[in-house]
Protein backbone atom coordinates (compact mmCIF):
# COMPACT_ATOMS: atom_id res chain seq x y z
CA UNK A 1 0.00 0.00 0.00
CA UNK A 2 2.99 2.72 1.18
CA UNK A 3 4.72 1.64 -2.07
CA UNK A 4 1.90 2.57 -4.25
CA UNK A 5 1.58 5.61 -2.63
CA UNK A 6 5.20 6.52 -2.72
CA UNK A 7 5.24 5.21 -6.65
CA UNK A 8 2.85 8.17 -7.80
CA UNK A 9 4.26 10.65 -5.59
CA UNK A 10 7.57 9.90 -7.36
CA UNK A 11 5.66 9.68 -10.63
CA UNK A 12 3.88 13.13 -10.20
CA UNK A 13 7.61 14.75 -9.26
CA UNK A 14 8.96 12.93 -12.38
CA UNK A 15 6.75 14.77 -14.99
CA UNK A 16 8.52 18.33 -13.41
CA UNK A 17 11.67 19.42 -15.44
CA UNK A 18 14.08 19.12 -13.46
CA UNK A 19 13.28 15.42 -12.56
CA UNK A 20 12.10 14.66 -16.36
CA UNK A 21 14.60 12.24 -16.84
CA UNK A 22 13.97 10.19 -13.64
CA UNK A 23 12.74 7.02 -13.13
CA UNK A 24 12.46 4.45 -10.11
CA UNK A 25 14.09 1.41 -9.63
CA UNK A 26 12.85 0.01 -6.66
CA UNK A 27 10.89 0.51 -3.61
CA UNK A 28 11.31 -1.57 -0.32
CA UNK A 29 9.27 -1.53 2.69
CA UNK A 30 10.23 -3.46 5.87
CA UNK A 31 6.96 -3.29 8.15
CA UNK A 32 9.34 -4.83 11.02
CA UNK A 33 11.60 -1.37 11.59
CA UNK A 34 9.14 0.88 9.55
CA UNK A 35 12.06 1.79 6.97
CA UNK A 36 11.36 3.18 3.52
CA UNK A 37 14.07 2.48 0.52
CA UNK A 38 13.57 4.54 -2.57
CA UNK A 39 16.03 3.83 -5.17
CA UNK A 40 15.71 6.01 -7.84
CA UNK A 41 18.00 7.28 -11.04
CA UNK A 42 18.57 9.24 -14.27
CA UNK A 43 19.07 9.06 -17.62
CA UNK A 44 21.81 11.90 -17.11
CA UNK A 45 23.09 12.00 -13.67
CA UNK A 46 21.63 11.33 -10.45
CA UNK A 47 23.34 13.04 -7.79
CA UNK A 48 23.14 13.93 -3.62
CA UNK A 49 21.39 17.25 -4.48
CA UNK A 50 18.26 15.37 -6.20
CA UNK A 51 18.23 12.34 -3.93
CA UNK A 52 17.57 14.99 -1.36
CA UNK A 53 15.29 17.01 -2.94
CA UNK A 54 13.17 13.92 -3.49
CA UNK A 55 13.33 12.73 -0.62
CA UNK A 56 12.32 16.05 1.25
CA UNK A 57 9.46 16.19 -0.88
CA UNK A 58 8.49 12.96 -0.32
CA UNK A 59 8.64 13.48 3.53
CA UNK A 60 6.81 15.97 3.72
CA UNK A 61 3.55 13.78 2.35
CA UNK A 62 4.24 10.95 4.44
CA UNK A 63 4.39 13.16 7.88
CA UNK A 64 1.30 15.40 6.68
CA UNK A 65 -0.76 11.84 5.84
CA UNK A 66 0.80 10.33 8.78
CA UNK A 67 0.98 7.42 6.83
CA UNK A 68 4.19 5.68 8.37
CA UNK A 69 3.31 7.24 12.53
CA UNK A 70 5.44 8.94 14.39
CA UNK A 71 9.05 6.97 13.64
CA UNK A 72 9.81 5.54 10.13
CA UNK A 73 13.54 5.64 7.86
CA UNK A 74 13.50 7.01 4.50
CA UNK A 75 16.50 6.53 2.26
CA UNK A 76 16.31 7.94 -1.04
CA UNK A 77 19.33 6.86 -2.97
CA UNK A 78 20.64 5.93 -6.50
CA UNK A 79 20.97 2.18 -6.82
CA UNK A 80 24.72 2.85 -6.96
CA UNK A 81 27.21 0.88 -9.08
CA UNK A 82 27.30 -2.38 -6.93
CA UNK A 83 23.56 -3.13 -7.30
CA UNK A 84 22.30 -5.33 -10.01
CA UNK A 85 20.39 -3.79 -12.88
CA UNK A 86 16.76 -4.23 -12.89
CA UNK A 87 15.42 -2.00 -16.01
CA UNK A 88 16.47 -1.70 -19.60
CA UNK A 89 16.66 1.87 -18.85
CA UNK A 90 19.41 1.41 -16.57
CA UNK A 91 21.23 -1.01 -19.54
CA UNK A 92 20.81 1.31 -22.04
CA UNK A 93 22.84 3.90 -19.25
CA UNK A 94 25.86 1.51 -19.09
CA UNK A 95 26.29 1.11 -22.59
CA UNK A 96 30.34 0.62 -23.18
CA UNK A 97 30.85 -0.54 -19.82
CA UNK A 98 31.79 -4.12 -18.98
CA UNK A 99 28.94 -6.45 -16.88
CA UNK A 100 29.48 -9.46 -14.79
CA UNK A 101 26.01 -11.78 -15.58
CA UNK A 102 24.93 -14.76 -13.78
CA UNK A 103 22.57 -16.95 -16.22
CA UNK A 104 19.63 -18.83 -15.83
CA UNK A 105 18.89 -21.86 -15.24
CA UNK A 106 22.17 -22.70 -14.20
CA UNK A 107 24.06 -19.99 -12.82
CA UNK A 108 27.04 -19.51 -15.60
CA UNK A 109 28.78 -16.36 -15.52
CA UNK A 110 29.11 -14.45 -18.95
CA UNK A 111 31.13 -10.87 -18.82
CA UNK A 112 31.69 -8.72 -21.67
CA UNK A 113 31.45 -5.35 -23.08
CA UNK A 114 27.51 -4.33 -23.31
CA UNK A 115 27.40 -2.69 -26.51
CA UNK A 116 24.13 -3.23 -27.69
CA UNK A 117 20.32 -2.49 -25.55
CA UNK A 118 16.89 -3.25 -26.90
CA UNK A 119 13.59 -4.03 -25.34
CA UNK A 120 14.18 -7.81 -25.80
CA UNK A 121 17.83 -8.44 -25.15
CA UNK A 122 21.22 -7.34 -24.51
CA UNK A 123 24.66 -7.76 -26.58
CA UNK A 124 27.95 -8.04 -24.94
CA UNK A 125 31.36 -7.98 -26.41
CA UNK A 126 33.53 -10.25 -25.37
CA UNK A 127 37.30 -11.57 -25.92
CA UNK A 128 38.02 -15.64 -27.02
CA UNK A 129 41.28 -16.87 -26.65
CA UNK A 130 41.50 -19.33 -29.53
CA UNK A 131 44.39 -21.66 -29.71
CA UNK A 132 46.20 -22.59 -33.03
CA UNK A 133 48.64 -24.69 -32.27
CA UNK A 134 51.43 -23.56 -30.01
CA UNK A 135 50.05 -19.71 -30.59
CA UNK A 136 47.08 -17.91 -28.97
CA UNK A 137 45.26 -15.23 -30.78
CA UNK A 138 42.36 -13.39 -29.75
CA UNK A 139 39.12 -12.95 -30.95
CA UNK A 140 36.37 -10.47 -30.67
CA UNK A 141 32.91 -12.45 -30.26
CA UNK A 142 29.49 -10.79 -29.98
CA UNK A 143 26.64 -13.00 -27.75
CA UNK A 144 22.49 -12.15 -27.20
CA UNK A 145 21.16 -12.48 -24.48
CA UNK A 146 17.73 -12.46 -23.68
CA UNK A 147 16.62 -10.76 -20.43
CA UNK A 148 14.82 -13.91 -18.92
CA UNK A 149 18.55 -15.91 -19.24
CA UNK A 150 19.84 -13.02 -16.98
CA UNK A 151 19.59 -13.60 -12.94
CA UNK A 152 21.82 -11.19 -12.17
CA UNK A 153 24.01 -8.30 -13.98
CA UNK A 154 26.36 -5.91 -12.33
CA UNK A 155 28.68 -3.09 -13.67
CA UNK A 156 32.10 -4.11 -12.83
CA UNK A 157 33.94 -1.89 -11.54
CA UNK A 158 36.79 0.01 -13.37
CA UNK A 159 39.89 2.16 -12.48
CA UNK A 160 41.35 2.48 -15.75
Amino acid sequence: MITSKIEQLLKDKFQEEEFIDCFIVEIKFNEKNNKLEVFVDSDSSMDFSKCRRISRYLESYIDEEGWLGEKYTLEVSSPGISRPLKLVRQYKKNIGRTLNLILTPDNSKEKGKLIIVTDEAITIEQEVKIKQGKKKRTEIHQKEIHYDQIKKAVVQISFK
